[in-house]
C-alpha cells in the first residue's frame, strides 16, 4: 500500500461487455463498467428505495485480465477491490481530459447473490517468464505463486468416535 492512494471496494454489477485488448502485443487488459447502487428500507411506504446509481470504470492487467474476460458477464454481481487512478490525455482537438478508474487487484463474483466455480489457474513455467522480455509488474499485493492452495474436505471422510 503507498501513502496518497485511495483504494476502494466495490459491490455492484457487471454493466457492459467486458472489453479485453493486448497492450504492446502482450500484455493483457481489460476493462468494464460496473455499476454499485446502494439501497435503503423506507418504512412509511414498507419498500425498498434504490438511491442514484454510481458508475466505475474498471480495468485490469496481465492474469487478472485474463480471468476477468473468461469469467465476467453483464448483469453479474461482484466485488472488486483496487485504487483509484486518474488518466489524463488530450483529446484531437488539442484540449486535455481526464476520467478516474478503479485499476482492479482482486475481482469476485458476489456470492451473496448466486453460486460460480472456480478453477486455479496453471503454474507459469520459465519459459512464459523468460518470453516477456520484461520484469512483470503486478497489482495484486501479493506474488503469484507465493500461497499454494491445498484442496481441504468439507466434512470427513470417515467419522471418528467420540471421547466418552
Amino acid at each position: 500500500m503507498s501513502l496518497g492512494e485511495t483504494y476502494l471496494t466495490v459491490l455492484g454489477w457487471v454493466g457492459g461487455d467486458v472489453q479485453f485488448k493486448e497492450v504492446s502485443g502482450r500484455t493483457a487488459r481489460v476493462s468494464f463498467r460496473v455499476g454499485s447502487t446502494p439501497r435503503h428500507y423506507d418504512r412509511t411506504h414498507g419498500t425498498w428505495i434504490d438511491k442514484p446509481t454510481t458508475w466505475f470504470n474498471v480495468e485490469c492487467w496481465r492474469t487478472l485480465a485474463q480471468n476477468a474476460f473468461e469469467s465476467l458477464r453483464i448483469g453479474q454481481p461482484v466485488i472488486i477491490t483496487g485504487r483509484l487512478r486518474t488518466n489524463e490525455w488530450t483529446d484531437d482537438a488539442g484540449e486535455r481530459r481526464s476520467r478516474v478508474v478503479l485499476e482492479a487487484f482482486s475481482i469476485g463474483h458476489d456470492l451473496s447473490r448466486g453460486t460460480t466455480s472456480f478453477t486455479r489457474n496453471p503454474p507459469r513455467s520459465e519459459s512464459d517468464l523468460a518470453s516477456t522480455n520484461t520484469p512483470e509488474t503486478s497489482a495484486t499485493p501479493y506474488p503469484q505463486e507465493e500461497f499454494t492452495a491445498t484442496p481441504v474436505p468439507l466434512l470427513p471422510a470417515t467419522r471418528e468416535p467420540e471421547a466418552a
